[in-house]
């Protein structure tokens, strides 16, 4: 049976960030964590090794898998910061069209740094997913 790998942990938020090499990246880590916190009201828990994770629901497929993951979250990567929002959420797509300078993938929205992008827009990004996930999640 399937075992899900990214699973929120008892690892320090604060530890996590202050261990990023890169200075930069560890001052946006910071205002993430605020922007994150204050728009989803849900404390930072870190999700697997390297997620930063902000509330939670428990999700279940037609095919049978399952597991629980965090209604939004962030990652300051080496590369990029990657953002998580949810995934199958077509409101975000014209959000998405007004962050800024980014690119994308399913569920991730990667970004060099919080200058690049229009934090109002990414508030809105935060908030649709909360409210998405909410609605097609609601026995979380």
């Amino acid at each position: 049976m399937y075992e899900q790998k990214t699973k929120e942990t008892d690892h320090s938020v604060i530890e996590f960030i202050d261990n990023v090499e890169n200075l930069k990246k560890r001052e946006d880590a910071y205002k993430l964590l605020d922007i994150f916190t204050e728009t989803t009201g849900y404390p930072a828990k870190m999700w697997g090794p390297s997620i930063i994770g902000f509330g939670s629901y428990h999700y279940k497929y037609e095919s049978g898998h399952e597991g629980v993951a965090p209604l939004a979250g962030f990652s300051p990567r080496k590369a990029k910061i990657s953002l998580y929002f949810a995934t199958g959420d077509t409101g975000r797509d014209t959000l998405q069209q007004q962050l800024g300078k980014h690119t994308s993938g399913k569920a991730c929205v990667y970004i060099n740094k919080i200058a690049d992008i229009d934090v109002e827009v990414l508030k809105e990004m935060i908030k649709q997913s909360v409210k998405f996930l909410n609605e097609a999640y609601p026995d979380h």
